[in-house]
């Protein structure tokens, strides 16, 4: 059950430098207890660096050559000596998610957290690192391994009027909640006749690539599409990450944010002052012409590093992270569509029955006519992820895929 923050494999597409910061690392918690063992760590740059610890052995060494060169996730690149004059200030993807919990907890005395782990020791991920500390053990509430009790308690505070942020230690564990989300959390607010509103965030890390198994490299979004009621986003940047999770915790509705464990160390300068993202809205990576990609969390940097392919041999993609995994962004997408006339979907979800399936179908329905070729999707293979590197990989969407579908679609 070891959740163990291992170094990045083949399939994170990051590159290398040999600068290393020890003040960035990070070691999460596992469920039941800490085992010492050798890892190697890294942080990642949203410029596509990565400074790394290898504290491993030689065969993890070996494995770092491996590693993928990454895209930036903008149109033109930018160099890291540029990005330091900027104004603003550099987080790591999981302090921006912390450093929005913390402005959000200032502000609104009724925010609390709850989840294993996350008071005095800082969350598997530190995500909640130093909250306890500084707003209290009942603010800050430590659970015990009772994923159903304490969401379903968590739901039972927002309707007295708080607005709780529930962390399941990984996604996976989320389904033993699946009850108290989907019959509790979505319906209450009309099983009630509009007397209860139902203001909670259930966020937690999911995904795959750190080799965690099958249980543990869940991809949950597929799950809770179909449950009425739930808003659900996917962060992708330290800056989006931040905006959603303000937003999240403002909003009336309860909202299911999905982080990817792969994405954690993913660093970026954001604004200093405060602001948030619309929970509805899709973000335009990067404008084209000939092809429409829609993508999220962990599949946005693998499609953008084969955006830098594409453009090597003349095709103009145009990459949208889509965010909003309920409802679609529909605007932006049509928009789009109607402008490229071809639509790539690449997602970690599985194929059937995931997002990909379903924004195939909305796309179809509203936007058809403007459609010059049937749309394609690329999603993982319908099968339990694998402990071994080399067949995890096999089981999601690479680059080279990626670059291959459009070569085909825009035939």
């Amino acid at each position: 059950m070891a959740t163990i923050f291992q170094g990045l494999g083949g399939g994170a597409a990051t590159a290398l430098t040999n600068s290393f910061d020890s003040k960035k690392l990070l070691l999460p918690s596992t469920r039941r207890s800490l085992s010492e063992r050798k890892v190697s760590f890294s942080v990642v740059r949203s410029d596509g660096t990565v400074n790394l610890n290898l504290g491993g052995s030689n065969a993890r060494a070996r494995r770092v050559d491996q590693l993928i060169t990454n895209a930036v996730a903008t149109k033109a690149d930018s160099s890291a000596a540029s990005s330091t004059s900027k104004p603003g200030h550099e987080l790591l993807l999981f302090e921006a998610l912390r450093e929005g919990l913390e402005e959000e907890m200032d502000r609104d005395p009724h925010v609390c957290v709850m989840g294993e782990d996350v008071g005095h020791y800082g969350g598997s991920y530190k995500v909640t690192k130093g909250l306890a500390d500084k707003y209290g053990d009942l603010r800050v509430l430590d659970t015990p391994i009772a994923e159903n009790s304490f969401t379903g308690m968590g739901i039972g505070a927002a309707m007295t009027g708080l607005r709780p942020i529930i962390e399941g230690m990984n996604m996976g564990f989320l389904l033993l909640a699946f009850n108290q989300i989907s019959n509790n959390c979505g319906m209450l607010h009309y099983t009630s006749g509009g007397q209860f509103t139902i203001p909670v965030v259930i966020r937690g890390p999911g995904g795959v690539g750190r080799q965690l198994g099958a249980e543990h490299s869940q991809r949950l979004e597929s799950y809770f599409q179909s449950i009425p009621g739930i808003q659900m986003v996917a962060c992708s940047t330290p800056y989006n990450a931040k905006g959603l999770m303000k937003a999240a915790i403002r909003s009336e509705n309860p909202v299911i944010l999905f982080e990817h464990v792969l994405l954690y160390n993913l660093k970026e300068r954001i604004p200093d002052e405060e602001y948030i993202c619309n929970l509805e809205e899709a973000e335009m990576v990067r404008p084209g012409e000939h092809v429409t990609i829609l993508t999220y969390s962990r599949m946005r940097y693998h499609v953008m590093q084969a955006a830098k392919t594409l453009v090597n041999k003349g095709y103009d993609p145009e990459v949208i992270d889509i965010r909003s995994l309920k409802p679609f962004d529909l605007h932006t997408i049509g928009n789009s569509v109607k402008k490229t006339h071809r639509v790539l979907i690449v997602e970690e979800c599985m194929r059937t029955g995931g997002i990909g399936a379903s924004l195939t179908a909305a796309i179809t329905e509203n936007f058809h006519d403007y459609l010059d070729a049937p749309i394609v999707c690329l999603s993982s293979q319908d099968v339990p992820t694998p402990y071994a590197g080399t067949l995890e990989e096999w089981t999601v969407v690479q680059p080279a895929q990626i670059v291959t579908a459009v070569e085909q679609l825009c035939q």
